[in-house]
């Protein structure tokens, strides 16, 4: 099966949601959709109710009509499964599928959502609907691909009704396999909570004081793993009729709640919704953190960007416009870290609902508007680098992520309220975004031999296998840094014996015997071991490390570490592992990392404030994807051409404020078999 939906250039286009609108509406649609130069638009995700519209009645008359009128047009669809919204009579006749909060509310009806992912009534209904719109609509010319559900998990996950506390219960036995085991893996003997029955064990709902943490951690766990048993039974629903691709969009960098890993070994064809954090001043780095993970967790391969918005959405607290042109340099930003693909929420603006102020590319003005006429021309610039599809990004640095670490860290009783994985990993990637180093993400347990230098920013929660894996890897030759609050508990979110970061210690030649937390805006200073002269501000957090075999080299000046070491860098083996015991910004990293890329023979670019570059390579060339999110002009390095201008670049290219380009240059090996994971 050919992974990539039968396209002819990169895919164009976003949700389509004809039911909305008039049938003469309809006509418009297509005709727009041609002057913009869409050739791909989702349809189905929130029509359940018009298509079955009594339990196992189906209408499809009006489907029927659509498809035809978009394959005349050249308009290719990805189908989607309505499933992520339920119609009135599906609660009306199972009520008990509705899902229960934490504190044991009943949700109703009227938004959006997943029904109990443990319902069978739901999982009899998915099922029944994936396989009648697949039977009917395999084979017609306009439908290239499936979509499934929509954003898994959101807006609410965890179910905490009676029967997702059955399936938790026989989830938890096939894991355990016996009360023993489970009572030993919970730390059950701490607040008198050990289990004799396995009719006693629930789920942890809201409680007089905190729950067992372990309990918690599994318990999202069995949730991610329950609704990814919903997707792989529409799935495999549809792929009895069809063998075309079938994929659902993932949220990164924006949904904690689905292990990104693991989901993405159940889809064809790895897809992402990201929308801009409007109180970001940045928020194109967190743009590149979500496409780069997104492309990783895909294992390099290109990938589609289903979602993003023309430019304000409608549910952040201030939704904020993007500026003329921005749109035109998020979408190239996530095309040059891989996407094959830009599309958008949505085609045309609701008149009525929930969504009604969120942009679309035909806006409520109209096509003779702004957002429309970029619409336009962004069409026309993807034809002009349609070269560039099927070419990848590769990376000789990763940073962990992880999950199932993040899952653990965000639970209650930290040692801090400050702590936030989030911001430990924007703080190294802004660095690595800063210095111009493209990365992959991976999980601690990936084969990393391939990269010079591995970035570890959040790893609470380290498996025992997984440490002697980093500690391989620098014994091997590779460069490790890792940031504080590391390595603290295994996945059973217990203490690792011996202390804190002893799994490490091989490594990092150093491990922690107290975590010294700082009271809210207090701020210490580091000291650099062999220049005094050089001094970097830090706050937040301290440790109190006991250093084996490893290098001081930056300790703390005053606060509760006043004395102690504070940065440490080991050799082990043929390699180099560096800790960082306190939180340090984008800016305080330059000095650490600088060193850290001597070590690990990584060289960073000094471009001007505001350019990004990456860069795709494959069979076909090597495409240099340049943008400038500044507003005034920058010069660079690059030789080639650009397709966007037509210009040939011959040495110093002139990159206008708010511009992109992509210049395609001479061939380099590709190694197109690399990827994160693999």
């Amino acid at each position: 099966m050919n992974p990539w939906p039968a396209i002819d250039g990169i895919a164009y286009g976003g949700d389509y949601n004809p039911e909305q609108w008039p049938r003469a509406t309809w006509e418009e649609d297509v005709a727009l959709m041609r002057e913009a130069g869409v050739n791909l638009v989702s349809v189905g995700m929130f029509s359940w109710g018009l298509l079955e519209v009594r339990e196992g009645i189906f209408d499809f008359s009006w489907m029927d009509e659509l498809f035809d009128l978009l394959h005349s047009h050249g308009v290719s669809v990805d189908l989607g499964t309505p499933t992520a919204s339920p119609p009135a009579w599906f609660f009306a006749q199972y009520p008990d599928a509705r899902q229960v909060t934490r504190d044991g509310t009943v949700m109703g009806f009227g938004s959006r959502g997943m029904a109990a992912h443990s319902s069978p009534e739901y999982r009899r209904a998915i099922v029944r609907v994936a396989d009648a719109l697949a039977e009917r609509y395999a084979q017609h010319p306009a439908v290239v691909m499936w979509h499934v559900h929509n954003e898994y998990g959101v807006p609410v996950g965890e179910d905490y009704s009676p029967r997702s506390a059955a399936a938790f219960r026989a989830w938890l036995q096939r894991r355990y396999g016996s009360l023993e085991a489970l009572n030993a893996a919970w730390g059950t003997a701490v607040w008198g909570q050990h289990y004799e029955e396995w009719e006693h064990v629930a789920v942890p709902a809201v409680a007089p004081s905190v729950v067992n943490p372990a309990q918690r951690l599994d318990f999202v766990r069995f949730t991610d793993e329950q609704i990814r048993e919903c997707f792989v039974l529409e799935r495999d629903a549809i792929r009895r009729h069809s063998d075309k691709p079938v994929t659902t969009n993932f949220m990164a960098n924006q949904h904690w709640g689905s292990d990104l890993w693991k989901w993405a070994a159940e889809v064809d064809l790895v897809s992402d919704d990201h929308y801009l954090v409007a109180a970001d001043p940045e928020a194109h780095i967190g743009l590149a953190i979500a496409a780069d993970l997104t492309r990783s967790v895909g294992g390099g391969k290109p990938w589609m960007l289903m979602e993003h918005s023309t430019s304000g959405v409608n549910w952040q607290p201030r939704n904020v416009a993007k500026r003329p042109g921005e749109m035109a340099r998020n979408s190239l930003a996530h095309v040059g870290r891989g996407s094959d693909a830009v599309l958008f929420f949505q085609w045309r603006a609701a008149r009525h609902g929930q969504e009604k102020f969120h942009s679309a590319m035909l806006p409520h003005a109209g096509k003779d508007s702004r957002v429309f006429r970029e619409v336009v021309e962004l069409g026309r610039t993807l034809k002009r680098i349609d070269a560039i599809r099927g070419t990848r990004v590769l990376a000789d640095v990763a940073v962990l992520w992880d999950f199932e670490s993040f899952w653990a860290q965000d639970l209650e009783w930290r040692p801090s309220e400050d702590l936030s994985h989030q911001e430990q990993v924007r703080a190294y990637y802004e660095r690595l975004w800063r210095d111009n180093i493209t990365v992959d993400f991976a999980l601690p347990s990936h084969d990393l031999s391939r990269y010079r230098l591995v970035v570890v920013p959040s790893q609470y929660l380290l498996r025992a296998e997984d440490a002697a894996n980093l500690n391989r890897y620098v014994e091997q030759g590779g460069t490790l840094v890792v940031s504080y609050f590391a390595a603290v508990v295994d996945e059973h979110d217990a203490v690792h014996p011996g202390g804190f970061m002893r799994p490490l210690e091989p490594s990092l030649g150093v491990w922690v015997e107290e975590h010294l937390p700082l009271r809210e805006d207090d701020a210490m200073t580091l000291s650099w071991t062999h220049d005094s002269h050089h001094q970097l501000s830090a706050d937040m957090w301290a440790e109190d490390l006991v250093v084996t075999d490893a290098d001081v080299v930056a300790h703390y000046v005053d606060g509760p570490g006043a004395g102690k070491p504070a940065i440490t860098r080991n050799q082990h083996g043929s390699g180099t592992a560096w800790y960082v015991s306190t939180r340090l910004d984008a800016d305080s990293l330059a000095h650490v990392m600088s060193a850290v890329y001597a070590d690990a023979g990584v060289a960073p670019a000094t471009l001007p404030e505001g350019v990004e570059v990456v860069t795709r390579h494959g069979d076909s060339g090597t495409y240099v994807v340049a943008i400038n999110h500044a507003d005034e002009a920058a010069d660079l390095t690059i030789r080639g051409n650009d397709l966007l201008s037509g210009d040939n670049a011959e040495g110093t290219f002139r990159l206008p404020g708010g511009s992109v380009a992509v210049v395609r240059t001479v061939n380099e090996d590709t190694h197109p078999d690399r990827g994160p994971g693999q």
